[in-house]
């Protein structure tokens, strides 16, 4: 990562500003960080990154550039207008850490490419207190050349960073992580409010299942830590960030001529929970909905 002297961030939500964070304190790079609420900043500053003016301040001064913004039309607001596209020089690098659109990011790819630029998908997996902690999964879609010089960088806050092929490929496996995941918590929220109502006490079913073939890190953590206590706050991965993610991995399928059934009814579920007004509520909030039912 030698080659890099100014690091650019863009996107100090629940996620960005403690991967920022890890950058700042890790990298030995200067970190110019931008985002349109200016308590990160104050706090970040705080902590040794500067503060940009601009999306376009920091596509200037910095040689490599990491996004982590909710949804692909956040990343596309950045991308367009007076952002990354105007203002990419030959030689930077941009690295969306969020979950988004597979074509746009092979769109955004091919028109940084024609400036001489690269774009790589590095989607980033697991909870708050990860990205605190700086140990995140990562999965990275780029040529292997990138990988090896862009890693380095990854590590200051992923302790597993996966090479999952060319551009796109990390938001491909990123987007079926999260398939499975919310199919996942489905299943321990419908366990668990049959459990409820035939005289078996949630936690020591969730306690059970974890020494058996039913274990998983959505029972130990979304199970255990959400659902069995009701504990479903705002600012997490929202029901409305899931049900986007999931709409993503139903392009993929529709794409492909498949006809993925669970991933269907679980997207009718977390509408039906945005719709009673969860939408912000982290997304194992569904579980309460269905023992309304």
């Amino acid at each position: 990562m030698s080659e890099y002297r100014t690091i650019g961030f863009i996107g100090l939500g629940v996620m960005g500003e403690p991967i920022c964070r890890n950058l700042t304190k890790k990298s030995g790079k200067r970190v110019l960080a931008f985002d349109l609420s200016p308590e990160p900043l104050a706090r970040l500053r705080t902590d040794g990154a500067d503060v940009a003016a601009s999306v376009a301040d920091v596509v200037k001064q910095s040689e490599l550039l990491f996004l982590c913004l909710p949804s692909a039309r956040h990343v596309r607001a950045v991308f367009e207008g007076e952002g990354i596209l105007k203002n990419i020089r030959s030689g930077q690098v941009v690295v969306d850490l969020g979950t988004s659109s597979v074509s746009q990011t092979r769109d955004f790819a091919r028109q940084l490419q024609a400036k001489g630029a690269d774009w790589a998908d590095a989607p980033i997996a697991r909870t708050r207190q990860a990205a605190q902690d700086g140990t995140l999964s990562v999965m990275v879609g780029t040529t292997p050349a990138r990988y090896a010089v862009i890693e380095p960088l990854i590590r200051c806050f992923a302790t597993d960073v996966t090479h999952c092929g060319e551009v796109g490929a990390g938001q491909v496996t990123k987007i079926l992580n999260n398939m499975v995941l919310f199919e996942t918590v489905n299943a321990l929220a419908e366990a668990v409010a049959v459990a409820k109502h035939n005289g078996v006490d949630p936690k020591l079913l969730l306690d059970t299942l974890s020494k058996g073939s039913a274990d998983s890190f959505a029972l130990r953590n979304h199970g255990m830590k959400a659902i069995v206590p009701g504990n479903f706050p705002e600012r997490a991965f929202s029901t409305e960030y899931a049900l986007k993610d999931l709409s993503y991995a139903l392009e993929l399928a529709t794409e492909a001529g498949l006809k993925i059934r669970g991933a269907e009814l679980v997207g009718t579920i977390l509408q039906e929970a945005i719709d009673a007004g969860s939408g912000d509520n982290y997304f194992p909030v569904i579980a309460k909905h269905i023992d309304r039912l």
